[in-house]
């Protein structure tokens, strides 16, 4: 199925070809899609509304997180991923909770690698632990947080040191929800949203560094 403007452009912002701060260019966008400006306008329009674009006089730039609102975000996140992580522990499937589980452990032959890559296996991971909450609403409202996320400029991935203790991390929460305790699944995750943003802190403050 061929994919409309406004999926392509969004994966464009989330795979980092646009970045926060750079500006989308009706007609430039429009040429390099190989569509009519008229679907591209629209989609620069829609992704304003849901403030993943913003004006500045005339033009239209990718947003930019500010630390304000980096916090609200991970706020956010981190109650909803815990919520979704409990309801796994309740709900997954055996094949769910396999599937889980090869990730985790397919994720660990990309360590020391590119970051990006990271990045998206990661994403994979928690979408699949969204859907085997087997909740829909909880789903969508997630899928609004993770397209947010999408205006980080760099991934928590790239931080010296983060990308192993993020894996082991994974496997604890997996082990929590093939176990089906929803305590302890919803607090791993918790703690590890929380270390994340705390290495995204760091690195702001200049602690760590990227690689």
């Amino acid at each position: 199925m061929q994919k409309d403007a406004y999926s392509l452009i969004l994966e464009a912002i989330e795979s980092g070809v646009h970045k926060p701060g750079d500006r989308l260019v009706e007609s430039e966008l429009a040429e390099r899609l190989g569509m009519s400006r008229t679907p591209v306008r629209e989609a620069l329009q829609r992704l304003e509304t849901q403030s993943m674009l913003t004006r500045d006089g005339r033009s239209l730039i990718v947003a930019t997180l500010d630390h304000n609102q980096l916090a609200e975000l991970y706020t956010v996140r981190t109650e909803l991923e815990g919520l979704a992580a409990r309801l796994a522990a309740r709900h997954a499937t055996e094949e769910e909770v396999r599937v889980l589980k090869t990730m985790v452990e397919d994720d660990r032959a990309l360590l020391g690698g590119d970051p990006r890559a990271l990045s998206r296996a990661n994403k994979r991971f928690h979408k699949q632990i969204h859907l085997a909450s087997h909740n829909r609403f909880l789903v969508q409202q997630l899928d609004l947080v993770h397209r947010s996320m999408a205006l980080m400029a760099n991934t928590s991935f790239a931080a010296e040191g983060r990308d192993e203790v993020a894996i082991g991390e994974h496997a604890v929460i997996v082990e929590a929800i093939a176990r089906g305790d929803g305590d302890a699944a919803a607090a791993a995750l918790k703690t590890h949203i929380s270390k994340a943003f705390e290495t995204r802190l760091r690195v702001e403050a200049g602690e760590l560094k990227l690689r």
